[in-house]
């Protein structure tokens, strides 16, 4: 579909006036936008002050008589004093920052023609920074012998950033405060991580193509995706909700019903219609975690959705659209999924366009003390206690983290200063706090570390390992490798209930196994397809 053009300009309230039966005999520069043949501007933004309602009121009923089609829109902003730089620049920064841009959708020009030339001034810089997504365009009147007659000339302005670095640098200010934003105002000591965090904040305001994030369990893929979410929220970019999905728990024949919705009827239990999260993310962000783990075919409809922004419910042949900013997470190789034949080609590379790694806590030692620092301020402003941590106690602590695994990552971290911060007597964490801290996760990261029950790591994350028990961890590990390695259901089920079943009148060793299972949110198809 061909992009629209939207025009941007402010009211010329002397250059867009004229007497009213005349004022087709002269140039006028905002109503000679749409005289140009090979100019199509569907849709015009036209700012104008309040005391000249009835001059905006006419030259939108002039564009829409020479153009039918044309939408124009009235934005009323009043300057006390049109010359004074301060206020010019901030009314019409604020318009910037308020105004939904759908960059995918339009082509922006910024009309620099009419207004004060300080107006002018500000709308070039407000382009140059990306304020405003477009082109500058610069209208003239006719020349010569035809200076009476319309539509005049025009010119459209492409600015080359790179060579204004110094009004850049204007926003740098800004941009800082986008980047801590991302970051929960934590002050990372990492310059490999901080510069990554530079770029997301770059491509989060500027490009509305999916993002890849990569990086192991408890990293902080999901809080980055809801902190892009926010940031672009807060510049209006996104009117929609965030709607978070761990592909993970998607399993069976429920998986394309939970992602794009059913309607009443398509299958058993299907009792009422249902719309689906990607229709929930219409206008918003849908963030899918460890979509590695996503269906061939939901992988399929999935490609449809982001490049056709439609898809079919199942159960109807009546398909039903939903734009939406998608962020997708994986801990695993998606080049190696391909490889395996798990995941498609064609998908990897719809939203392989931005992908950002996110370092393990471990790569990262020198960030572990803001982050204490940040999770002893969450919990103050959960809890209303104010917890504090002996000199010698953070020192114990941070000595050791340095050299620790930290297999669970951000997660860990975020555990252990709950724990510490729960125990403490008096909101004081002592040494002995922290050593008692330490030996749990060093306990709890030995069986990992030494390879045991490996194969509950197909299923699980690292956290929900962890807070399995170890009776429960040794139980599911041989039941699941009873299940790989058997052909059916039926046959799994006899060797694990092998001595049992021959005291049971009735041997439905297949319900036994489904039923255990699904005690920890798994299916046989799941186990079959891995």
């Amino acid at each position: 579909m061909a992009k629209k053009t939207v025009c941007i300009g402010i009211l010329g309230t002397a250059l867009d006036a004229g007497k009213p039966h005349r004022r087709y005999e002269r140039w006028r520069p905002t109503y000679s936008l749409f005289l140009h043949n090979d100019l199509p501007i569907a849709q015009l933004e036209l700012l104008y002050p309040a005391s000249h309602l009835k001059l905006a009121e006419t030259i939108r009923k002039d564009i829409v008589k020479q153009r039918e089609n044309a939408k124009v829109n009235l934005h009323q902003m009043s300057f006390e004093d049109p010359w004074d730089f301060e206020e010019v620049f901030e009314k019409l920064h604020e318009f910037a920052r308020g105004y939904q841009f759908r960059t995918d959708r339009n082509d922006y020009l910024i009309h620099i023609t009419t207004g004060s030339h300080v107006q002018q001034i500000c709308l070039f810089l407000l382009t140059e920074s990306r304020h405003l997504p477009g082109q500058l365009i610069q209208t003239g009147p006719p020349r010569g012998r035809d200076k009476d007659s319309t539509p005049g000339t025009y010119s459209i302005i492409d600015l080359d950033l790179s060579r204004y670095d110094a009004l850049a640098a204007r926003f740098a200010a800004e941009r800082q405060e986008g980047q801590q934003f991302l970051k929960s105002g934590i002050a990372t000591r990492n310059k490999a991580f901080n510069e990554m965090i530079e770029r997301i904040e770059k491509v989060a305001i500027a490009s509305t193509a999916p993002i890849l994030l990569t990086g192991p369990t408890g990293a902080g893929k999901t809080h980055l995706a809801r902190k892009i979410f926010e940031l672009k929220r807060r510049r209006e970019q996104l009117s929609g909700s965030f709607i978070e999905v761990n592909c993970a728990t998607l399993r069976g024949d429920q998986a394309m019903s939970a992602l794009f919705g059913h309607e009443k009827g398509a299958f058993t239990g299907a009792a009422a219609r249902r719309d689906g999260l990607l229709k929930s993310a219409d206008g918003g962000l849908l963030f899918l975690d460890e979509i590695g783990e996503l269906g061939l075919d939901e992988q399929a409809m999935m490609l449809r959705a982001i490049e056709e922004k439609t898809f079919l419910p199942v159960g109807s042949d009546k398909p039903v659209s939903a734009d939406f900013q998608l962020i997708v997470g994986t801990n695993r190789s998606l080049q190696d999924r391909v490889a395996e034949g798990e995941f498609r080609d064609d998908l990897l590379a719809r939203v392989n366009l931005w992908t950002f790694r996110l370092p393990a806590l471990a790569e990262r030692t020198e960030d572990i003390e803001p982050n204490l620092d940040y999770e002893f301020d969450r919990i103050t402003s959960q809890t209303g206690q104010h917890i504090r941590m002996a000199k010698e106690a953070r020192k114990t602590f941070l000595d050791w983290s340095g050299t620790a695994s930290w297999s669970g990552n951000f997660r860990d971290l975020s555990a252990a200063v709950t724990r510490m911060s729960t125990l403490a007597t008096g909101g004081r964490i002592t040494v002995k706090d922290v050593k008692e801290e330490t030996q749990r996760l060093e306990g709890m990261w030995a069986p990992l570390a030494q390879g045991g029950h490996s194969v509950l790591r197909k299923y699980f994350s690292v956290e929900a390992i962890s807070a399995m028990d170890l009776f429960d961890q040794s139980q599911l590990s041989a039941v699941l490798e009873i299940c790989e390695s058997s052909a059916s259901m039926a046959e799994a089920g006899r060797r694990l209930f092998a001595v049992s079943r021959v005291e049971r009148t009735s041997q439905n060793d297949s319900d036994r196994v489904r039923k255990y299972l699904v005690r920890f949110g798994l299916d046989w198809k799941s186990i079959r397809t891995r």
